[in-house]
């Protein structure tokens, strides 16, 4: 884990307790910190250079977003993200990803439409050049444009927090031979409705592409 950098007068401020929270959480999001496993406030504290105040606020947010648990005579255990939680995440995703299209598909600006198609066309270059890297920042790209093409606040929020949540099963699943492509093709089918403002077209194709997505998670994590 590396250290944050934060200016002098920085120590108690906002700014810092975010970067601590968020460091924190990617860490359990990303494996880092695996279910079980027990947070001390010094060992944090160390690792990430800054005083107990932020650590100890991270933790509390942690809490409030049932990442970890305190436990009398055990303290802060990690809970993480479990595989029913993923599942479930898909299947909420299923149900409302498609109405953050729709909204998009009526309400998108021009500038956001340009957005999008410059995320689809750099999609399609490392697509070709099979950088998962790239693909998997461009992936995020593009459904975050979209979300916030959306104009509800609402729904960026949950959204953008369910794609944060299963990070790793996206990449994972994005790994697997064909998908990148198919990927690919499902975000142009996507992209071409919200184009022609046909909001029932962008619907249907984003709750397939959710779906097909769930598929190729539980084949990849289930075998």
């Amino acid at each position: 884990m590396a250290k944050i950098e934060h200016d002098e007068g920085e120590s108690y401020s906002r700014s810092l307790r975010e970067k601590v929270f968020y460091q924190i959480q990617n860490d359990i999001l990303n494996g880092v910190y695996q279910p079980g496993d027990s947070l001390t406030e010094k060992k944090l504290c160390d690792e990430l250079g800054v005083s107990r105040t932020p650590v100890r606020e991270a933790i509390r947010q942690l809490e409030l977003v049932e990442l970890v648990r305190s436990i009398p005579n055990k303290g802060v255990i990690v809970t993480g993200i479990s595989e029913k939680d993923i599942e479930e995440i898909y299947v909420i995703r299923m149900m409302i990803e498609g109405l953050a299209s729709r909204w998009a598909a009526e309400n998108i600006t021009r500038e956001e439409l340009e957005e999008l198609k410059e995320a689809l066309d750099l999609q399609e270059f490392y697509t070709l050049k099979n950088d998962i890297e790239h693909l998997l920042k461009l992936d995020s790209r593009f459904h975050d444009i979209l979300f916030r093409a959306s104009k509800s606040k609402p729904l960026i929020h949950i959204l953008t927090t369910f794609h944060h949540h299963i990070q790793r099963a996206r990449n994972a699943s994005f790994e697997s031979p064909g998908r990148a492509k198919k990927v690919l093709e499902e975000h142009k089918a996507i992209y071409e409705a919200v184009v022609a403002r046909d909001a029932d077209r962008a619907e249907q194709m984003t709750k397939e592409h959710v779906k097909n997505a769930s598929i190729m998670y539980k084949r990849v994590f289930k075998g």
